[in-house]
């Protein structure tokens, strides 16, 4: 059984201590493995680049000779011996949902991070002691087995368990279908749990109900409230780490909407991406990518019902969930890569380039067109079958037939699940919106028409946007720096990016008057810096609209029966324009 030890000589330092004790070895080498990359967040991390002071010794202290095979696998010499210590200082200063952070205050660690195991031994049971003061509590989804230790079933129980650990954490609990949930906050804020735990009991009666059953004996909600902005969440096999900020903000409207709906997200991803598991990833091989097709079903259905069951369940009027998808559409027009890569390809390059900006135009967020895939599914289902089936008997039976038994599901099996319960061919919609670059609106216009919606499409804001159709950078608050430009628009011929806009029609660019400075013009002027040059170029409007913005909203001519649709589908009545009374 290994037995791992965690603690710190120096907490100012960011530096854990970790010692890893191996035992029952009968082999004359043992291989020695780090993770590479962890669960939810599909990209390769490298977590060796923060391991120091590296070592393996034996019983009575001796060093044991080591050699790295690769980035984050070493192999020992045993030399007869069966039992060998590792010890290490990994460096715990990355403070989101995935990684690990050392203060003076509280201790937070995901172990996929800095955990090894001996290669063979990953199914053994295996303990963590953590050496910290008495009087910290410890919320983790693992069991206690004596003070201040966790028990795990095997090496992937327990690096997909988080914790943390203070003298600080706040703690209720409430209970649904028979089951404990357990919400933690950690951090310099006020939890209103009078507030929260109906809130968050009722979006979980929701998903309890879709599914039938539940994966996991109990659950924690792992808060951890910052004194800055922030926002990041990330699943567990029966806990979810969600990183929020600021902390003086954590009950106001804006900053609990936000709360409520990556908290409804991660617990989703209890059935869906923990259990209900592409094959590709069963089990998962924590030494290489695990390349997958199927993003839009582990994360794009996750967003959808995300925001989605807050609606269903109450808690979010729909004028709320229409803001939060309305917010989707508004991130998946950011450019152009809808033309350019499915969402299928897109999952497969997650591992290339999935959680950064990359290239202009090369592909689009699993996140965001996979949350209207799915909820263009969804309505095209209930129009199918009258409102009969829908999105919900797809996802309960990818539970029953693969989450439930433990089998890898193939990307064909959500496509024959999906029209066996709609009792149609479904080939048109998955050729274009899943696995081609079909425009999203082609899809979701008539989709909305079902349940009495329309999608709306206004211009940008922004005249420069909209008539030439490129954007600033807006991380650049200081100057007028291009950001981004359209394919085959007006400025896509006269600007480049990274173009430092300096006058228009010989007035200075300055204070954010540019939109002021285009408005009416028929002919711009512009005179730039570029590569530190300075160039005065001429840019013309056409008859097309660019970079135009998205709205679901609901019709105002919407008949009976299209408002007996939304019913069914949103559990809200259609005229319902009640205030944000919940969240």
């Amino acid at each position: 059984m290994p037995h791992y030890h965690l603690s710190s000589q120096n907490p100012l330092s960011g530096f854990l201590q970790i010692r890893t004790s191996i035992e029952n070895i009968a082999t004359t080498e043992v291989y020695l493995q780090l993770p590479a990359w962890r669960p939810g967040r599909y990209e390769l991390q490298n977590f060796a680049q923060k391991l120091q002071a590296f070592e393996v010794l034996t019983p009575d202290g001796s060093p044991l000779p080591f050699r790295k095979e690769t980035k984050d696998r070493w192999r020992v010499e045993t030399q007869g011996h069966q039992t060998l210590e590792v010890r290490y200082n990994f460096f715990a200063r990355q403070m989101d949902a995935g990684g690990s952070w050392l203060a003076q205050d509280f201790l937070y660690v995901n172990p996929v991070n800095c955990l090894l195991t001996a290669l063979g031994q990953e199914q053994e049971p295996c303990t963590l002691t953590l050496e910290i003061p008495d009087d910290w509590q410890i919320a983790c989804g693992l069991s206690v087995s004596a003070p201040r230790t966790l028990q795990a079933q095997n090496f992937d129980h327990l690096v997909d368990s988080p914790f943390i650990s203070s003298a600080t954490l706040q703690h209720q609990v409430y209970e649904e279908g028979g089951i404990l949930f357990h919400v933690w906050f950690q951090g310099d804020c006020t939890p209103e749990w009078k507030q929260i735990l109906p809130h968050f009991q009722a979006f979980t009666k929701e998903q309890l109900d879709l599914f039938g059953s539940f994966p996991v004996k109990d659950y924690h909600f792992l808060n951890i409230i910052l004194p800055f902005q922030h926002y990041h969440g990330v699943e567990h096999l029966n806990s979810t780490v969600i990183t929020l900020g600021p902390s003086e903000q954590l009950m106001t409207p804006a900053f609990y909407k936000e709360l409520l709906g990556v908290s409804c997200h991660e617990l989703f991803h209890t059935w869906n991406i923990k259990q209900i598991r592409p094959k590709e990833m069963l089990p998962y091989d924590f030494t290489r990518e695990n390349y997958f097709r199927t993003g839009y079903v582990a994360e794009g259905v996750t967003t959808y019902y995300g925001d989605y069951l807050l609606a269903r369940s109450g808690v979010f009027t729909s004028e709320q969930y229409f803001q939060e998808l309305n917010t989707v559409l508004k991130r998946h027009t950011v450019d152009q890569g809808e033309q350019n890569l499915s969402v299928a390809d897109s999952s497969f390059d997650t591992w290339l380039d999935g959680y950064k900006p990359g290239i202009p135009d090369r592909k689009v967020s699993i996140y965001h067109k996979g949350c209207i895939a799915a909820l263009v599914l969804d309505l095209e289902i209930r129009k199918a079958t009258q409102n009969a089936r829908s999105l919900d008997e797809v996802m309960r039976r990818m539970w029953l037939e693969f989450g439930q038994p433990g089998i890898g599901y193939a990307e064909e099996d959500y496509q024959r699940l999906a029209e066996e319960v709609a009792g149609v061919s479904l080939e048109q919609y998955f050729r274009e919106m899943v696995f081609g670059t079909t425009a999203f609106d082609t899809w979701l216009a008539p989709a909305l028409e079902y349940v009495g919606c329309l999608l709306e499409k206004e211009p940008a804001a922004l005249a420069y946007e909209s008539t030439y159709g490129f954007r600033l950078n807006a991380a650049l608050s200081s100057a007028s720096v291009i950001g981004y430009v359209v394919p085959n628009s007006p400025a896509a011929q006269i600007l480049s990016l990274d173009d430092e806009l300096i006058a228009i029609n010989g007035r200075k660019v300055e204070n954010s008057n540019l939109a002021n400075l285009v408005k009416g013009q028929a002919e711009l002027e512009i005179t730039l810096f570029r590569q530190k040059r300075l160039k005065t170029v001429k840019l013309k409007p056409d008859d097309t609209v660019y970079l135009p913005q998205y709205c679901v909203k609901k019709s105002q001519s919407a008949t009976a029966e299209q408002q007996a649709n939304f019913k069914a589908w949103l559990k809200q009545d259609f005229r319902d324009t009640a205030k944000a009374t919940k969240a």
